[in-house]
């Protein structure tokens, strides 16, 4: 297992990473960009997802890990488009669907219970080997921007302000940190976190990221998530 120290110090970069995006929301001119994160890390966590994360998870349990993979990608899905009445990743451009502040509040709930398992994936990674470890965390770190931007924009969305819509975003954070310090506390939660967290990883990648990138014109988005997949790939190879 790799050094606690290190671990809490990446589950923190992570975290403040959902933070970033929330502040990011507040800079005019540079939510150009997030469309670009977000094609990246599409490309980029959905490779991690099915080149590292899911063969690790049958080689520790061939029998079980198929039902927790599924378990983590329906679980998810819950989440976001069950208990949530509306969710997509990105700035929210649709203020009548927030008139309820009560909405804007049970989508924070429903990411931070998402960005818990972000967590969950990176404790669960270096669990097992720094290589995972590394890959899991480069994946979960490019959506962080993405995800504390969405938090943001819905808390805006929904009437609340500015100081209101960033501690949404450092909650996104907080309940990532805390992924990572239950696997640390309970280390053989791993073993069960790690194929959860893949099925959420692939949701993620294929559900809520990949969609919105598929809604953006241009060729270069396409190539950043082509991009996105070569790079894990190249990475993976190298370690």
């Amino acid at each position: 297992m790799a050094p606690l120290g290190l671990v809490l110090f990446l589950g923190l970069v992570a975290a403040l990473a959902n933070l970033g995006g929330g502040l990011l929301l507040l800079k005019s001119g540079a939510q150009r960009y997030l469309h670009a994160f977000v094609a990246f890390g599409s490309g980029f966590l959905i490779a991690v997802a099915i080149v590292e994360m899911l063969p690790e998870s049958f080689h520790l349990a061939p029998i079980t890990a198929p039902l927790w993979i599924l378990a983590g990608f329906c679980g998810v899905h819950i989440l976001e488009h069950t208990l949530v009445a509306h969710f997509h990743f990105g700035e929210e451009t649709h203020p009548h669907e927030f008139l309820h502040a009560g909405t804007a509040y049970s989508l924070t709930l429903g990411l931070a219970a998402h960005t818990f398992f972000d967590g969950i994936a990176i404790a669960s990674g270096f669990a097992f080997s720094g290589k995972l470890g590394w890959l899991i965390f480069v994946g979960v770190l490019l959506h962080k921007l993405p995800e504390g931007f969405t938090v943001a924009s819905v808390m805006l969305a929904g009437g609340q302000g500015k100081r209101l819509a960033v501690f949404a975003a450092a909650a996104l954070g907080a309940s990532t940190l805390a992924g990572v310090i239950a696997i640390r506390i309970v280390p053989s939660l791993a073993h069960y976190g790690l194929p959860v967290s893949a099925g959420v990883a692939l949701y993620v990648a294929a559900t809520d990221l990949l969609p919105e990138v598929n809604r953006e014109r241009g060729l270069h988005y396409r190539l950043l998530f082509l991009l996105g997949v070569a790079v894990m790939i190249l990475l993976s190879a190298l370690q």
